[in-house]
């Protein structure tokens, strides 16, 4: 125990973390158990550790930074053989088809709305607002949704396809603000459920869809926030799904949270608390799923609007705890919490970001998007 506690000590201050240290960023040990769960299990016993009350921190934003700046995730890479056997399932599988799709919205998005409406916008925009001249939250995001809405040069007699709606936000948003049409699918029950009384009198309609199952013509294609649910196995399908349906001249705008590099699998505690089977896109993947089928006419790095939207979401639930508390434990709490500011800390550490990337079919006249 001892030998551990002096190996991860010695780590943890190359990247300026002290245990039972006087900083907001260092960590408070509570039990000793915590030392051998993290080399043993890297990441994974990092969060789970926390979620067990095993460790605290005034400031886990900063302290995952501040890891992953130091490269800490190179010196523990947790049991190997576990590493290795779930990189290989990920490359040998197809972890995000049709018949796992509704995982991680049985798990994660079929969540009472009670719990993400606690911290979300009037909207329920569970995706990177946009603090462009502005710190209030709601506001950002409407200047999100209105700048998505420029980019793709939406009129008032377009047909727009939302891919992945959430809770129908930015549809009813489009539909309010534009006078347009939209078309949005999704595969969460209780998010379609939702959208459709939001979206209620309003040129909107709500299906029930994979968006492997998408039909019919649309002026305008958009997806926010999906993208990290479809794996590489499936980015060039889906990328033929919006070729077929987006007309000669419309525009198709994809927000997504982004790797720096090419992965493959999901980061473990990720994948096992928060988003099952999702996956972070890189840049190169995107790139090749689009190529020959659509020009990429912008590329917009989102990704420090990211950092502020997270912390503005876990300023929100903190408050909200008391009546959460009636539906929930202190674990899931824990949890909650450690799954906002830890991804904080990692778009502060430009470790991954999130792109708005505007894209038009081969060939088509370079778009007049209204963009500031």
């Amino acid at each position: 125990m001892k030998k551990h506690r002096e190996l991860l000590s010695q780590w943890l201050a190359e990247t300026g973390v002290r245990v039972d240290g006087p900083d907001p960023w260092d960590i408070q040990v509570r039990d000793d158990r915590f030392y051998a769960r993290v080399l043993k299990d890297g990441s994974l016993g990092l969060g789970e550790s926390y979620m067990e009350g095993w460790w605290d921190c005034r400031r886990i934003d900063e302290f995952i930074c501040r890891l992953l700046r130091g490269k800490m995730e190179e010196k523990i890479r947790g049991n190997p053989l576990k590493y290795l056997m779930s990189y290989i399932s990920a490359w040998l599988f197809n972890l995000q088809s049709r018949a796992r799709s509704g995982m991680v919205a049985r798990r994660h998005y079929d969540l009472e709305d009670g719990l993400f409406f606690s911290f979300l916008d009037p909207y329920h925009q569970y995706s990177c607002a946009y603090f462009q001249g502005t710190d209030d939250l709601e506001e950002a995001q409407k200047k999100k949704m209105d700048l998505i809405c420029r980019k793709i040069d939406l009129q008032r007699e377009d047909h727009v396809l939302d891919i992945g709606c959430g809770w129908g936000g930015f549809a009813r948003y489009a539909a309010e603000q534009y006078g347009c049409t939209v078309t949005a699918v999704n595969i969460s029950k209780e998010q379609i459920h939702y959208a459709v009384e939001l979206c209620k009198k309003l040129p909107v309609q709500i299906l029930n869809e994979d968006y492997r199952q998408i039909r019919g013509s649309f002026d305008q294609i958009v997806s926010v926030g999906m993208f990290e649910h479809v794996g590489w196995k499936n980015y060039r399908t889906f990328m033929k799904v919006v070729h077929r349906c987006l007309k000669e001249k419309g525009v198709f705008l994809l927000q997504t949270i982004g790797s720096n590099i090419s992965r493959f699998n999901c980061d473990p505690w990720i994948h096992r608390y928060i988003f099952p089977n999702g996956m972070l896109p890189s840049i190169d993947q995107i790139a090749k799923a689009a190529e020959r089928l659509f020009v990429i006419e912008d590329i917009h790095n989102l990704g420090t609007h990211y950092e502020r939207t997270l912390i503005s979401w876990n300023e929100r639930f903190q408050k909200a705890w008391n009546r959460l508390a009636e539906r929930y434990d202190q674990r899931f709490k824990r949890m909650w919490e450690y799954y906002l500011l830890s991804s904080a800390g990692a778009f502060r550490a430009r470790h991954i970001q999130v792109w708005q990337i505007v894209m038009t079919r081969t060939g088509e006249v370079q778009p007049l998007c209204r963009v500031v």
